[in-house]
């Protein structure tokens, strides 16, 4: 029956479903009609799959035309988005067959090759997303709730879905790209059926892009919530990347006719979001896709339809035309012979009145469709104000939530503060705590020595014991060579008695003899015979005694020879033994009195080399310093190599004497390291030659200390180690600093108290003839100008004039403190030896007093070539502000010895306030009558062509890239000239670095 074309193809027989799939997909280069691609999305809810599609696609030769795989993705991705949930469940299995595709695609570079081949790869990317994340729809439509619950408050998690949406998002915006790379932009593409094929898909990449954009700036703020902003930097600058990208892309499409009747794009801010400030999120509002009612399905309603429809709609009334007048339509079929004499006229108008009756109910019908379409755009538009109204009302609520996160942030912050202290105290302490090991380390080395030395003592007077013990083996020697003598002597006299023996024996012969010759007188001398062998037995016996007696005193000689060698043994192996411990005590001695000197001279070398690479650190450049208190450093760094040269004399000619070279090594370093630092930071705010000479020669002295300390730990080259060039290094440094040394004022230290009041009257003499020379010009301006010229310059003059009188306040109540300042400090003396004894603050007051009087006249010009016409604004608001500065730095400078409850002093910030608030009056007047004088241009560009707009566009960007060079250029000559004021203004005249920073902190603000 014709009417069934009017409902869904799936709730007929599947064979008609895979028609519709078959006319969605198909290889003509034309759109995709809406009706086929919502049939087949209502199929998948009716089917609760895409098992159908899949049978259906899988037949398709999508790898021989391009054109129909281009179209396949177009449906395939409304299927995800709009279809059901299985939808994805049952693609996922296709997924490679996806990306071998793809690939295959990738290798054409012409036609639909590149295309088909990107938008694959999306596909495959967001059905990896989804499959990852099943919180999401394919719609990707969630509530803040619903992302909250997608990333379970977990930050970790809430990390890694941002990397996926920007892979997501970085995706779909390659395809916005590559489409809109492949269509002549030149020609009316959107209304071309090829151009509409190519642009249609990019109504469902616009719908992902604006939710997928909402939600990563929702993720970023809350990322930033929570982590550091230094790890979130990779993420800022990604999200930047496709902010603009997604810009340009959405204010591309919003101009193409195709997409004004289809859907409503919305635009971008003009500035991405600042995730640093957490309140930026409640001035975020969601990007809102609307698609209008009317223009939701272009040509889902062709005219065969409509024509189907009206056949259908006669068709219906001739049934129930035959249920009123009956159904013998063959015979009767209007019951003519039934109606009484009805004519047939009458019928005739019968048949017209319901056939009018029908048209005016079609016509009615119409109307209540027309109506029922406007009321249904009216309601969606409220309800579009409504959900901006909840989104206002969501974004006051996250702004309340914001600024509560912004106080809990700025109170973690102050703990984090806190804790950083804390810690900074904690190192402190530790600092001491090895500052304390460091000296009790010294202390141990210094008692070790004390031992060492002890030790040596205790050796020494060992040595002593030694020699004593082999001086008394001596004496004992000689002892026993006496007691020798004296056996050699008993001997001697055994000897002598042996002999008496033997003369005794001869006598006893001789008495034999005697006795055979007194035989006859034996008897008579009986008794003497008896006496004589009596004496003869006793002298026997007393032989018999000395014989033993001798022999024991030969063995008492060999027991005292074998006991005095012994003893000379032994002495000599403990005057062996004590010598060797001697000399390997002294060595040990020896080298960890080496050892100590090369441990402090590496301390040394460290320390030499740690001030070496400061100088190139870049948070040193930022220190400055005096020369003055160079050449101080650099004459104690002198003194110190010189009583260093004199230590390690006498070190290489006592190595004992380490005692005195240490303390000279450690104080070298520390002297060494302090004069490069302060080398550096004096180079900072010196002219450029002698900054570089000084940096170059402040490393070359470094080089060459590290050089001297590096031979000192070397045994082999300690006694050829120099620090002669070292001192060379110092002395030009020091000859560097005397060029620098600031050479102050020529003026004599008497003439300094004249030269303040001089300069003062002067400046209070150029503020009166400032003012003068203003009143003559405003009543010029009056006589010879009329409308609004005369109104602008009275303007200009009369805020100028108000200038001159705040300054010429500010210069009598700075007198008056400097009066006070000078009768309160100088007890007896003179105001004039007062100003000589504070040379340094007196310049500052002189200089301030020039700058107010040269501002004063210079702007005075300014003004007076403005009024006349030849001046610009520009410089006019630019005299008056330098004139601010001047009159701040002269504040600065009369209140730097001033008491801090002076009523002089609150009269002088009061004049200073009074002169910043008419320098604003004076930048005020000048801005609107600038913009009052300025003729603004119309530019009309309603009679230029298209390739004349482009021509102008072009020019007009290379004049701001050439303005913005400019501009930099101008900048940074800025920057140069203010640098080298100061150092002129300050460092040249010896102000202090405290002096320096409070008279020109507010030229600076500037």
């Amino acid at each position: 029956m014709p009417w069934m074309r009017l409902w869904p193809s799936w709730d007929v027989p599947v064979g008609s479903g895979t028609v519709s799939i078959n006319k969605a997909i198909n290889a003509q280069e034309v759109a995709v009609k809406e009706k086929h691609a919502r049939t087949c999305i209502l199929g998948t809810h009716h089917e609760k799959g895409a098992q159908t599609f899949w049978s259906v696609v899988n037949r398709l030769p999508l790898s021989g035309n391009a054109v129909l795989c281009w179209k396949f993705c177009h449906v395939f991705h409304k299927l995800l988005r709009d279809g059901h949930s299985n939808v994805l469940k049952d693609s996922v299995r296709y997924k490679n067959e996806l990306s071998d595709m793809s690939r295959m695609w990738g290798h054409l570079s012409e036609g639909y090759g590149q295309l088909c081949s990107i938008y694959l790869k999306l596909l495959r990317t967001k059905m990896e997303f989804h499959t990852k994340n099943p919180r999401f729809p394919g719609n990707l439509q969630m509530s803040d709730r619903q992302l909250d619950e997608a990333g379970e408050n977990d930050v970790n998690n809430f990390f890694q879905l941002t990397v996926e949406m920007f892979d997501y998002l970085e995706c779909e915006l390659n395809l916005f790209q590559t489409v809109f790379s492949s269509l002549d932009m030149s020609r009316s593409v959107s209304v071309t059926a090829a151009g509409q094929c190519r642009l249609a898909p990019l109504i469902q990449v616009i719908l992902d892009c604006s939710h997928l954009y909402d939600y990563t700036v929702k993720l970023l703020f809350k990322l930033h919530s929570c982590l550091p902003a230094d790890t979130l930097q990779g993420h800022r600058d990604r999200f930047l990347e496709q902010f603009r990208k997604l810009k340009d892309l959405f204010y591309r499409s919003s101009n193409l006719q195709y997409f004004k009747r289809l859907i409503q794009i919305p635009q971008l801010p003009e500035n991405p979001p600042n995730f640093l400030r957490a309140s930026a999120l409640s001035e975020h509002i969601s990007p809102v896709v609307v698609i209008p009612a009317e223009a939701s399905s272009p040509d889902s309603e062709p005219i065969t339809d409509l024509v189907e429809m009206d056949t259908a709609s006669q068709s219906l009334f001739d049934n129930k035309f035959d249920d009123i007048f009956g159904s013998s339509f063959s015979s009767d079929p209007f019951n003519f012979n039934s109606q009484n004499g009805m004519n047939k006229d009458d019928k005739d108008r019968l048949i017209e009145q319901l056939y009018g009756e029908i048209a005016a109910l079609k016509e009615e019908l119409e109307n209540f469709k027309a109506e029922s379409a406007r009321g249904a755009v009216q309601l969606r538009g409220r309800a579009s104000e409504l959900e901006a109204e909840l989104a206002e009302q969501r974004h006051l609520k996250q702004q309340a939530q914001d600024e509560s996160e912004f106080l809990r942030a700025e109170l973690e912050e102050l703990k984090k503060q806190r804790e950083d202290t804390e810690k900074a105290q904690r190192s402190l302490t530790e600092i001491e705590r090895r500052a304390q090991a460091n000296e009790q380390r010294y202390s141990k080395l210094k008692e070790k020595y004390s031992e060492l030395v002890q030790n040596h003592a205790d050796l020494l007077r060992k040595n002593a014991e030694v020699t004593k013990q082999v001086t008394a083996a001596r004496q004992a020697q000689g002892d026993v060579e006496r007691e020798k003598k004296e056996l050699e002597d008993s001997f001697q006299r055994s000897q002598e008695q042996a002999e008496v023996l033997d003369t005794l024996k001869r006598e006893l012969a001789a008495s034999r003899q005697e006795l055979q010759v007194l035989q006859g007188t034996l008897e008579s001398s009986t008794q003497a015979g008896a006496e004589q062998s009596t004496r003869i037995a006793s002298l026997e016996q007393e032989r018999d005694s000395l014989s033993r007696a001798a022999e024991q005193h030969g063995e008492e000689m060999a027991a005292l020879r074998a006991e005095l060698q012994q003893l000379q043994d032994t002495l000599s192996r403990e005057q062996e033994s004590s010598k060797m411990e001697l000399e390997t005590l002294q060595t040990q001695l020896r080298d960890k009195q080496f050892a100590l000197l090369q441990g402090t001279a590496r301390e040394a070398e460290r320390m030499v080399q740690d001030a070496l690479g400061r100088l190139e650190d870049p948070a040193h450049i930022g220190c400055t310093g005096s020369a003055d208190c160079l050449l101080s450093r650099t004459l104690a760094a002198s003194e110190c190599v010189e009583r260093l040269r004199d230590a390690h004399s006498k070190y290489l000619s006592n190595r004992a004497a380490v005692g005195s070279l240490l303390p000279c090594l450690a104080l070298f370093a520390h002297l060494v390291s302090d004069t490069l630092l302060q080398g550096s930071a004096t180079s900072h705010v010196a002219p450029m030659e002698p900054a570089d000479r000084l940096l170059e020669m402040c490393k070359q002295c470094g080089s060459e200390a590290v050089s001297y300390l590096s031979a000192l730990q070397d045994p082999g080259t300690v006694e050829g180690a120099d620090c002669s060039l070292v001192t060379t290094c110092l002395g030009r440094i020091s000859a560097i600093g005397e060029e620098l040394r600031p050479r102050g004022l020529d003026v004599k230290q008497e003439e300094l108290g004249d030269l303040v009041d001089k300069e003062m009257a002067a400046t209070a003499a150029a503020i009166e003839t400032a003012s003068t020379r203003i009143e003559e010009m405003l009543s010029k301006a009056r006589a010879g100008d009329t409308g609004v010229k005369l109104e602008v310059n009275e303007r200009i003059l009369g805020s100028c004039t108000g200038l001159m009188q705040a300054i010429h306040i500010l210069v009598l109540a700075s007198k008056d403190l400097q009066r006070e300042i000078v009768e309160s400090g100088r007890g007896a003396a003179s105001p004039k030896e007062f100003y000589a004894k504070n040379s340094r603050w007196t310049e500052g007051l002189i200089s301030a007093s020039k700058a107010v009087g040269w501002g004063a006249t210079v702007m005075v010009d300014a003004a007076d070539l403005v009024v006349q016409g030849k001046g610009t604004f520009e410089e006019l608001m630019v005299c008056s502000r330098e004139i601010a500065a001047s009159t701040a730095q002269l504040v600065a400078a009369s209140k730097v010895k001033a008491d801090k409850d002076s009523a002089n002093l609150c009269k002088l910030q009061q004049a200073s306030r009074g002169v910043n608030q008419a320098t604003a009056g004076v930048v005020a007047s000048t801005k609107a009558g600038k913009s009052q004088v300025e003729e603004k241009d119309s530019m009309d560009f309603s009679s230029m062509t298209l390739t004349q707009i482009k021509r102008q566009e072009m020019d007009s960007q290379v004049r701001v890239l050439e303005l913005e060079n400019q501009l930099q250029k101008e900048r940074q000559k800025l920057g140069e000239l203010r640098k080298k004021h100061y150092e002129l203004a300050g460092v040249a005249e010896g102000w202090e670095e405290e002096d320096f920073s409070e008279l020109f902190e507010p030229a600076l603000a500037e």
